[in-house]
């Protein structure tokens, strides 16, 4: 059964049908901007490349979680927030792509030291293969690919999503020193999510009768 009462749902569903999508793209953008200006003008303290590297990492992590939590939310509560995933997923492309460029061209500073870095640090090759697996989701993210390749070939592609965000979350862990919480917590969340897509197959029906 959905935890909200489905006049609840409804209701909140009509609401969000009047909100657009598009905003997302330019908070993203915006965002990521703003970060970049705080790093060229030294507002993110003594190692500002590395501290814009980790912020925007982790601006992917939490927005790639914010879209895996969209299905969870509509079986067990009856909230659509479908509509918004697309902007979710590719706004998250876009921070994961600034996380790369600022890795490759301000921290190594030489496009040459990439295949020497995957093949050093495990954890980066951990992350590059979540970005491996994120580019044919970004790429068949418009209307034409799901016409193209039918709908439950376009689904199938799109299973991707639950490589590449945990692997995410695992180059996350992998690369901080220590043992701080924060990366654990994101790892949590994913695994939780992701087991939360399995139990709804039986307790979950009735919230997928709520009108999105």
């Amino acid at each position: 059964m959905p935890l909200l009462p489905p006049s609840w749902a409804q209701a909140t569903n009509r609401a969000l049908r009047r909100v657009p999508a598009w905003p997302l793209y330019l908070l993203g953008l915006g965002w990521a901007l703003w970060l970049f200006w705080q790093a060229a003008t030294g507002a993110l303290g003594p190692e500002p490349i590395n501290t814009l590297e980790r912020r925007y990492g982790e601006l992917a992590l939490q927005v790639l979680v914010a879209g895996l939590a969209v299905t969870p939310l509509r079986v067990w509560t009856g909230i659509s927030l479908i509509r918004f995933r697309r902007a979710l997923g590719l706004t998250a492309f876009g921070f994961v792509m600034a996380h790369v460029a600022v890795w490759a061209v301000l921290d190594l500073q030489s496009l040459s030291r990439i295949g020497e870095e995957l093949v050093k640090r495990p954890y980066i090759t951990i992350g590059f293969a979540g970005l491996l697996a994120l580019v044919p989701l970004a790429v068949t993210s418009n209307n034409a690919s799901v016409r193209r390749l039918g709908a439950l070939r376009w689904r199938k592609l799109h299973w991707l999503t639950y490589v590449a965000v945990p692997l995410g979350a695992v180059h996350y862990v992998w690369l901080v020193k220590g043992w701080p919480a924060e990366p654990f917590v994101y790892l949590g969340a994913v695994l939780g999510l992701l087991a939360l897509r399995l139990v709804p197959q039986r307790r979950g029906q009735g919230a997928r009768r709520v009108p999105a």
